[in-house]
């Protein structure tokens, strides 16, 4: 007999994760809160179960310094530049100086605003005009979904050997299946088809959130 290997969570199940993951204070409620105000948008933030887990990636791979495409109110960047020493560096790309200058303000509240830099542009031209050489451990992509292995791309070429990349939503709320007229999903599907098959990298897309895969450069 076979057994399934998951478990739909509920919004109540979902709740219970992330009051059970660490770093749960004022900061991130704020963050939080900000973002539930977006109305539908939302859904653009990452919630704290992710949150804590990508603080904990790029702490216990020892990441210096790291890359994130798509910042919104700065949540993902908080999480990530916790996970960072105290000389450590987050280089974020946002296209919206409103959204920019939102995460700023959020993440001076948790006293780390020192270690990251936001790039305000299209993300696809502050990736390129980043020098082409491995400096970055540790990556988190999430971002204009139509442009996802563009990303991948130009955030590999610049990630160390052993360093790892977050990619999100790549479930895309199960249309990956089945994408039909939508560019996002279908380009999304692209890009896990061509992951799976990569020998770049080792893969694991994993069925958390919208799907999260992480990547590691070989």
């Amino acid at each position: 007999m076979a057994f399934d290997k998951f478990i739909e969570i509920t919004p109540e199940l979902h709740r219970y994760t992330v009051e059970h993951s660490s770093f749960r204070d004022q900061v991130v409620a704020d963050v939080e809160r900000a973002g539930e105000e977006m109305g539908s948008l939302a859904s653009m933030q990452i919630a704290g179960d992710q949150a804590a887990f990508m603080t904990i990636l790029a702490r216990a791979i020892g990441a210096h310094d790291a890359l994130e495409v798509g910042t919104f109110l700065g949540y993902g960047a908080l999480a990530i530049a916790r996970g960072l020493p105290d000389d450590g560096r987050l280089v974020c790309c946002e296209l919206d100086e409103g959204y920019a200058e939102r995460a700023r303000e959020h993440l001076r509240a948790a006293g780390l605003d020192q270690k990251v830099e936001i790039r305000v542009g299209p993300a696809l031209e502050t990736l390129r005009a980043l020098e082409r050489t491995e400096q970055f451990d540790f990556a988190f992509i999430d971002a204009d979904k139509t442009e996802y292995i563009d990303y991948f791309e130009e955030t590999l070429a610049r990630l160390r050997p052993n360093g790892l990349v977050l990619i999100d939503n790549t479930l895309r709320d199960g249309t990956v299946l089945d994408p039909g007229d939508s560019d996002a999903a279908r380009v999304t599907a692209q890009l896990n088809d061509l992951l799976a098959k990569d020998d770049r990298v080792d893969v694991a897309l994993l069925g958390f959130a919208d799907g999260i895969t992480m990547v590691r450069k070989r």
